[in-house]
């Protein structure tokens, strides 16, 4: 008879919960080590006060969410999270201007990240197989440069410290992991890392909606367009769980938002269009702001090492970590889930886990991508610029993200690719391409959409409403 296999999680973030529940398919017990304590409620823990901005899970990784965790977002939805349809139920303003209201193409997931956290939590814990060590912190791993054999790990309360033995350890500690270091400790060779960092800042107030307002009503994106300095500033209202609106402004070090109450709404009116300040002055302020320093795009490219120990892998934030303003980070950590669940599958718990590692690493690829290529722009941003062939991409990509606001078949495109819920590929249709060239039909959308109703009193103290926000349908 084989011994119990027990796999170890470092840490308890969203990233790894999921990890936790595929391990406890592959293995016979799941150790949670987590530095804090789980609230019992929704509620925002200290150690994670990025969760008290606003976080939006994209449709892919909505679809990988509910492939780990069979209806999760069912069960978000009833505990009050909102599905926002793109375009007709999150509108965004593009360097072009407005995107048409067209039916729903793709959507996103918007909750607090309190209730998303307790959620998903609550029902992976409730497989007997996982338990959790809180109050505790993971300081090292045991081993040998060839295999792991557990994780040291350090009592918060007691400051002792003692070993764990564990037959798989995964690494999901955040951006702050300090799996570089336990390898080299071990003799292995630090991995290449990326870092581009546009030096964003955040500052984040909750509120009440007000009275009138359409139960359905729709999420605001004021996109910041890096390619203009004068248009570096960025914005988005979501509306959450309890009648609420979560409200993030955006911007560079030199536009940074301010976090005085007194100088919030005021900045809001300060982005290219007044609608997200319109809105909030009609609202009740729940919180005060509350800034933040946006981490770096950083990538530990662990998948680009040739010696690797079995029993190990890193996964979530703490091997690519990418701007939060693009809202792929919850759907990161999922899709990271199903590469582990797909590796171990394959290989299992006692295989070669440097190919798990590359699974994981090539699930970030697009996400990477797409958030290094974009913050690239901004003048603020140190690193290379692209070449001649690069520049070509970047105006391609421009003209098809302007033509995407006009034309259907280009938005169903470019929307499928930014949820991370198509492949690149789609971009090379002839449809897309065709209509890419044409290009726009119609002028630009200077004013959002907003229907008639969707504020009490209709568009009554809205600047710049069109009012004409039926659903679009239509080919190219």
């Amino acid at each position: 008879m084989s011994r119990p296999t027990r796999a170890v999680v470092l840490g308890g973030g969203l990233a790894g919960m999921l990890a936790a529940t595929v391990l406890a398919r592959h293995s016979d017990s799941v150790t949670v080590v987590e530095r804090d304590r789980f609230p019992v409620a929704p509620a925002d823990r200290r150690g994670t006060p990025h969760t008290r901005h606003t976080h939006v899970l994209v449709s892919g990784g909505a679809r990988a969410l509910d492939e780990l965790l069979p209806g999760t977002t069912d069960a978000l939805l009833r505990h009050g999270a909102q599905r926002l349809g793109m375009p007709d139920r999150l509108l965004a303003l593009l360097p072009r201007g407005w995107f048409g209201r067209f039916d729903e193409m793709q959507f996103v997931i918007g909750c607090s990240r309190a209730l998303l956290d307790w959620v998903v939590r609550g029902r992976v814990l409730a497989e007997d197989r996982i338990s959790v060590r809180a109050s505790t912190d993971a300081v090292g791993l045991l081993g040998t440069a060839e295999r792991v054999t557990g994780v040291r790990v350090r009592d918060r309360r007691s400051g002792q410290v003692s070993g764990l033995a564990a037959d798989f350890v995964v690494d999901a500690t955040g951006h702050r992991s300090g799996a570089t270091d336990w390898l080299t400790r071990l003799g292995l060779p630090a991995p290449p890392e990326g870092h581009v960092d546009p030096q964003v800042f955040y500052s984040t107030r909750v509120y009440r909606a007000p009275d009138g307002v359409a139960e359905d009503f729709p999420g605001i994106n004021i996109m910041s367009d890096p390619a203009r300095t004068d248009h570096v500033e960025g914005g988005v209202l979501l509306p959450i769980e309890g009648g609420r609106w979560i409200v993030t402004l955006v911007g560079t070090l030199a536009h940074r938002p301010p976090t005085e109450a007194s100088a919030f709404a005021p900045h809001a009116r300060r982005l290219r269009h007044p609608v997200i300040a319109d809105l909030v002055d009609l609202a009740e302020p729940l919180t005060a702001p509350r800034g933040f320093r946006v981490p770096a795009n950083l990538r530990r490219r662990f998948h680009d090492l040739d010696a690797w120990p079995r029993g190990f892998v890193v996964l979530g934030d703490a091997t690519c970590t990418v701007n939060p303003v693009y809202g792929h980070g919850m759907a990161l950590a999922a899709r990271g889930a199903l590469a582990l669940d797909g590796g171990l599958r394959r290989h299992g718990l006692d295989g070669d886990a440097r190919h798990v590692q590359r699974d994981i690493g090539r699930s970030a690829d697009l996400a990477w991508d797409m958030a290094t290529v974009q913050d690239l722009r901004y003048a603020a941003t140190p690193g290379p610029r692209p070449g001649p062939l690069g520049r070509a991409r970047l105006r391609f990509m421009d003209r098809l993200v302007a033509t995407a606001t006009d034309r259907p078949a280009v938005a169903a495109a470019q929307l499928g690719i930014y949820t991370l819920a198509r492949s690149p590929a789609a971009l090379l249709s002839p449809r897309v391409l065709l209509g890419t060239v044409l290009g726009p039909r119609h002028p630009a959308r200077t004013d959002p959409p907003l229907r008639d109703g969707e504020v009490a009193g209709g568009r009554n103290g809205l600047t710049g409403v069109d009012g004409s926000g039926a659903p679009v349908s239509g080919s190219a």
